[in-house]
């Protein structure tokens, strides 16, 4: 099902970004002029790609960080439930 999702988003990327371009190409403006604004737009949309690629870096390193942070939690719970059961269990054989 996921892939269908991903699939189709990338479908619809795709189309998305070939019209952007085929209605910025056949705008009433000069070839110079279309020229200077495609260069604007895509300085402006890898400056931007590169500011979300950031952030979601930072997001993941902090997913990263609180997903450590609880298996070490839940490891030092099922630790304590361990030592909590193996001393009875050597008492039940007499060591």
């Amino acid at each position: 099902m996921t892939e269908k999702i991903d699939s189709t988003a990338g479908y619809f990327l795709a189309g998305l970004s070939v019209g952007w371009l085929i209605s910025t190409l056949f705008a009433p403006k000069s070839g110079e002029g279309t020229r200077a604004y495609l260069s604007k737009r895509v300085k402006e949309g890898g400056e931007h790609a590169r500011k979300k690629a950031r952030e979601l870096r930072a997001s993941a390193e902090d997913l990263v960080d609180s997903g450590k942070e609880l298996v070490n939690e839940k490891k030092e719970q099922l630790e304590a439930k361990l030592e909590d059961y193996l001393p009875e269990k050597s008492k039940a054989k007499g060591v």
